[in-house]
């Protein structure tokens, strides 16, 4: 029998989604989808980010607790992109000494 997990009456499929509904992040604005984006599409899924994050640091200054731990989340996600892309591009045994 599967332990399924539910937030705010929906049911998460996973660990991503469950983070996404009880921290209302959603992942890939912040970190950027696995797949591939176009050059227009990265630059408006960062400025829509840029936005979210700037609205969440507004709200912890003003004494949201709750938005101050999300902008900090979402802060952190935004510094994983050049590790995912990085990863991506990785071909072992590619190298100069190869």
């Amino acid at each position: 029998m599967r332990m399924r997990s539910f937030v705010a009456g929906q049911e998460a499929h996973g660990d991503i989604e469950f983070a996404e509904l009880a921290l209302g992040i959603d992942v890939d604005l912040f970190r950027g989808p696995l797949g591939s984006e176009t050059d227009a599409e990265r630059a408006a899924r960062q400025d829509a980010a840029r936005d979210v994050l700037a609205d969440l640091r507004a709200e912890a200054d003003a004494g949201d607790e709750i938005a101050g731990w999300d902008a900090l989340y979402a802060d952190a996600l935004t510094r994983t992109v050049p590790f995912l892309r990085a990863a991506r591009g990785y071909r072992p045994g590619a190298g100069e000494a190869a």
